[in-house]
């Protein structure tokens, strides 16, 4: 197992999840909304709130389908599978966390929608010209070949398609303190600079319709608000993600 393998794995993870899910008072017996599992499943910075702004920025449509790239739990996928009512292909590197999205797909009663697979982001496991959309939320911090990752991108994508990221960028110190949440040491971490990116998105073909760096404010609201919006319950990722140190 590499290191980046061992750094996403989670023994019993099916377990641990259901654990978290009645620790937060939710039935697993019982249908569960994407809405209510949204403090659990968006295993990215800003959570679910920033998924529902990359949605409404990207203007995803019920007709449109969707692949979403290093989907972790599939909290996003679910979401797009709820509303606007997309389909969503989903591909994580880590077996374990697949296992958990088709149990949380399962849960929710949105499995017709949202199909999980293990796959690379640089083998990507679907035909030329799939996608109305590539979604990705902090997933190229942990690919050092850029350029393969776009090519792929933009190899699956239909003409006129969207890609639709979110992503971790280096500022001017270097990282120095490991482990990071998503490496555990240097060898994992992949971080290129904002400018960095724009020029390898520009090589592998990809016109920029908005780029903000949003790292000194705020995510901006979602466009739908976020009363109805923001999950209700104190759910703890630390329930089934977080080893003890003997498993490290």
């Amino acid at each position: 197992m590499t290191g980046l393998e061992n750094h996403y794995s989670v023994n019993d993870i099916e377990t641990r999840i259901l654990t978290a899910l009645r620790a937060a008072g939710l039935n697993p017996e019982q249908r569960l909304s994407p809405v209510k599992l949204g403090a659990l499943d968006h295993f990215h910075t800003g959570g679910f709130r920033a998924s529902l702004v990359l949605k409404d920025l990207v203007q995803i449509r019920a007709e449109d389908h969707v692949l979403d790239i290093g989907a972790g739990l599939a909290g996003p996928a679910r979401m797009l599978a709820a509303s606007p009512g997309c389909l969503v292909d989903c591909i994580d590197l880590s077996p374990d966390y697949c296992v958990a999205a088709l149990l949380l797909n399962r849960l929710t009663g949105l499995g017709e929608h949202v199909s999980v697979q293990v796959g690379s982001a640089l083998d990507i496991p679907f035909a030329d010209n799939s996608f109305d959309v590539v979604w990705m939320q902090n997933v190229g911090m942990n690919i050092p070949d850029k350029p393969k990752l776009y090519q792929e991108i933009s190899r699956v994508l239909k003409a006129g398609g969207r890609f639709a990221f979110q992503e971790m960028l280096a500022g001017e110190t270097p990282a120095t303190y490991f482990p990071l949440p998503w490496a555990t040491d240097t060898a994992d971490n992949s971080l290129i600079s904002a400018s960095e990116m724009h020029a390898v998105l520009a090589r592998s073909g990809f016109s920029a319709l908005y780029f903000e760096d949003v790292s000194a404010a705020p995510l901006p609201a979602p466009a739908n608000g976020m009363d109805e919006c923001t999950a209700q319950v104190p759910l703890s990722l630390s329930a089934y993600v977080d080893k003890p140190r003997a498993e490290s």
